[in-house]
């Protein structure tokens, strides 16, 4: 089409929409202009006013203007001239397809017949409008208070099926959107908040734990980067040492040249494997890192939503999200290598000592190959312990209601008070409380128990938060040592082991995720063993205390600060 064409094409289509109806958005048929001067079908204005006959006041779609009597409308013939007119152009252009709503979009709940796109939703109409609708909710005062939203298809689910009336009021009792009815009726004695009070709340609590899932990202980030130092470093390596064998095995002749070949094609068979291995491990954190960003996003979004109770809806389900398991610590298993070096020093040796030697060290070289994350030997003294020593702190959200965390959320206490809402992870028959957050890899810390009844745990993070099961110990998913007056009980899936060992107010515990070893310490002067575990570990780990009550209040276990 020529630009004139456009041009032309463009104006008619301006012209159309001066023409049209607000009310039936098409072509005015038979136009009438009404006192204010606003111009409608008189069919259109006459079902309007028909429908405000039993008010007896009678106003305008457009600007509400109001008249008594009811106005006699007569047919503006110079309106239906220029309709006639741009009808007989034949360039009349519908208006475009993007102004109608398509099968993804929110429609006009005012428009009749085929509906334009909303513009926005109205949370105290609970409709959706177009652009030409909208406007009373921006030009009348009476319209002043309503809350106006991205379009939504949900708007129905603010509604509550019993009442009919908007669900504006959060039960933190049942963890649902109520209404006022609802309230006053079966949630009359429950803890309830507006709901946008509670999502104030969420909302701290979803910053939280989009920090936490960046902290992550960053801690994976630098794994990434040491792991490419690795990479680097065994590539550097490797060449280095196949360079200086090849030139060993030269100055030994034909002695030496078959197992020059033999030496260079294993040290280089060895590389593919570290390389291979290290860079499935970079991959790993990768797609770890990915998923983290992913999550990230979707709590972004929820973040932004300024529907509550859709926020409030769906904000269990990502939260539980932004609580993804961490992998494995793997900064702390990466290490220099220097198996290639040691492949030079054993070809000098063998370049003095000839055949003989020779034979001596292919064995050697020839020993089973070493593994990027192969398990360290356990650690005897406590001095080695603390080598792998961690600082923990509690997560609340977890906490029994009774039990008060202090010193910087390390310390757990029972108390008489209930002090914390409810919350889907937090346990509700058992006074106890997870860190917040997991660990993988090899770590110890230590609990000091004070004239109390103390339980120290270690858990999967999907253990139950309710019922027998919820106790440590008492299932599959954690392993725990509780500590008595005089003695000591290991408890695991429910069975119990009873332990004598020397009393301690202090309680190590050594972890080895990877090669499945879990020990319990008493620790005073020197450590003494109470109870080791050999298993296959499949989670994560998360610490847990467990502080019982049977001596009243007051009753605390704290994780110590360790040096």
């Amino acid at each position: 089409m020529s630009l004139r064409g456009e041009m032309a094409q463009q104006q008619n289509l301006m012209d159309r929409k001066k023409l049209c109806c607000s009310i039936c958005l098409d072509l005015l048929r038979d136009p009438v202009t009404i006192p204010c001067g606003h111009s409608y079908c008189m069919s259109c204005i006459k079902s309007h006013w028909d429908g405000e006959d039993q008010k007896e006041i009678h106003s305008c779609p457009q600007c509400r203007q109001t008249f008594r009597p009811r106005p006699a409308l007569v047919k503006n013939t110079m309106l239906a001239d220029l309709v006639e007119e741009l009808r007989k152009t034949g360039l009349q252009v519908a208006l475009a397809d993007h102004c109608y709503a398509g099968p993804e979009d929110v429609g006009c709940d005012f428009c009749s017949g085929r509906k334009l796109r909303a513009l926005k939703s109205c949370l105290q109409c609970l409709v959706s409008y177009c652009e030409q609708h909208i406007q009373p909710h921006y030009e009348s005062p009476a319209f002043e208070k309503h809350k106006l939203v991205d379009p939504s298809q949900k708007l129905q689910e603010n509604i509550c099926s019993h009442h009919g009336e908007v669900m504006k009021i959060f039960c933190r009792t049942d963890q649902q959107c109520i209404c006022i009815m609802c309230s006053r009726d079966e949630h009359k004695d429950h803890d309830t908040v507006l709901a946008s009070t509670e999502r104030t709340e969420r909302q701290g609590e979803l910053g939280t734990s989009r920090q936490r899932i960046q902290q992550r990202i960053q801690s994976r980030e630098k794994d990434v980067k040491a792991l490419q130092r690795q990479l680097e470093a065994i590539n550097r390596s490797a060449d280095k040492v196949a360079k200086n064998s090849e030139e060993i095995f030269t100055g030994l002749v034909h002695l030496c040249k078959s197992r020059s070949s033999d030496v260079k094609q294993q040290i280089r068979s060895r590389q593919k494997t570290e390389v291979s291995r290290a860079m499935k491990l970079q991959e790993k954190l990768q797609r770890e890192i990915t998923e983290l960003r992913r999550r990230d996003a979707e709590l972004k979004q929820l973040s932004r939503t300024e529907d509550h109770a859709q926020f409030l809806q769906n904000y269990p389900a990502l939260s539980c999200l932004s609580e993804a398991p961490n992998s494995p610590n793997n900064n702390n298993n990466i290490r220099p290598l220097h198996y290639f070096e040691d492949v030079t020093a054993v070809v000098s040796e063998a370049r003095e000592k000839l055949q003989g030697i020779l034979s001596d060290a292919w064995t050697k070289i020839s020993e089973p190959e070493v593994d990027v994350l192969r398990p360290q030997p356990e650690p005897k003294t406590r001095a080695e312990f603390l080598q792998y020593s961690c600082q923990i702190t509690l997560d609340p959200n977890t906490a029994h209601a009774r039990l008060l965390l202090s010193e910087g959320n390390r310390k757990a206490t029972v108390t008489s008070e209930q002090l914390y809402s409810s919350h889907g992870d937090r346990f509700t028959d058992m006074f106890q409380v997870l860190s917040r957050e997991s660990v993988s890899g090899r770590h110890y810390w230590e609990v000091e128990r004070s004239g109390c009844e103390v339980s120290v745990a270690v858990s999967y993070e999907n253990i139950s938060r309710t019922g027998y099961e919820s106790g440590f110990g008492n299932d599959d998913k954690s392993w725990a040592l509780e500590c008595f007056s005089n003695n000591y009980e290991f408890r695991h899936n429910g069975l119990k082991t009873l332990i004598s060992g020397p009393q301690s107010s202090r309680v190590g515990v050594y972890l080895d995720h990877t090669a499945g070893i879990l020990c319990f310490y008493s620790v005073s002067a020197t450590m003494t063993l109470l109870h080791r575990v050999q298993t296959r570990f499949t989670q994560p780990h998360y610490q847990g205390l467990a502080v019982f009550a049977s001596h009243g209040n007051g009753s605390a276990a704290v994780f110590s600060k360790l040096e």
